[in-house]
């Protein structure tokens, strides 16, 4: 059975097509897993790549992805702020992404997962882990620079106002934003489409602009992913 690797139309991440086709990273540190993902093997003009597994049901970016997101905005040489980073699961595949230009900031403070991701950390440069809370990004502002795109999977009920807490301090003007949002940590007693009409009534009272919502079934029940920009730079008037 031929094997082969194709793009994705997201930059940096790749389809495979085997026995059955998956999402896939180029791995960064060939060799190892870091959850205990397949990895796989292909060649190409001579070359051997070292690709990592991307569960879908392990991962909300994956799920978006595959849900047919329009942009993910996580692309090579792109400085991520990753908040909820937990394990350092889909971290890893951001780093793999970005590549040894980029860097993604990781915050998390379970210390539980703090450790997993420092040792996830260890062996890729690009990951630059903080272990602190979320809602206080004066904390850990010496530790970051400006960045290209948040990335937010923090499950808390004041979750849109921790990302723009975060945007305000470290996103640049024109930069991007990912809300992985579940209904029910929110508020349970509502629909989850009342809950994601009104978080995004609440990022757009900060700047953060929606532009796209989708929702993560069948890989998450009442998880929606909303993606959109921070502060849209002005069109330039055409001459």
């Amino acid at each position: 059975l031929a094997v082969s690797v194709e793009p994705h139309r997201h930059e940096g991440v790749f389809i495979y097509r085997g026995a059955e086709d998956a999402l896939v990273t180029l791995n960064m540190v060939p060799g190892q897993s870091v959850y205990g993902e397949r990895r796989v093997t292909v060649t190409e003009g001579g070359v051997k790549q070292e690709y990592r597994t991307w569960n879908p049901f392990r991962s909300k970016l994956a799920a978006a992805i595959l849900g047919g997101v329009d942009q993910i905005h996580i692309k090579p040489k792109a400085k991520v702020l990753y908040l909820g980073a937990a394990s350092g699961t889909t971290v890893s595949h951001v780093s793999d992404i970005i590549g040894p230009d980029g860097l993604v900031y990781a915050v998390e403070f379970s210390h539980r997962a703090g450790r997993d991701l420092v040792n996830v950390a260890k062996k890729r440069t690009n990951i630059i882990p903080v272990l602190e809370d979320a809602r206080h990004p004066l904390k850990y502002r010496m530790l970051i620079g400006m960045v290209d795109v948040i990335f937010a999977d923090v499950a808390q009920p004041d979750q849109s106002r921790i990302v723009a807490l975060n945007a305000h301090t470290f996103l640049r003007n024109g930069g991007h934003f990912l809300i992985s949002i579940k209904a029910n940590c929110i508020d349970s007693t509502a629909s989850a489409e009342a809950v994601f009409a009104s978080e995004v009534r609440k990022l757009q009272q900060e700047n953060l602009k929606p532009q796209e919502q989708l929702t993560l079934e069948p890989y998450e029940r009442d998880h929606a992913v909303v993606v959109g920009v921070y502060r849209p730079l002005p069109k330039s008037s055409s001459k």
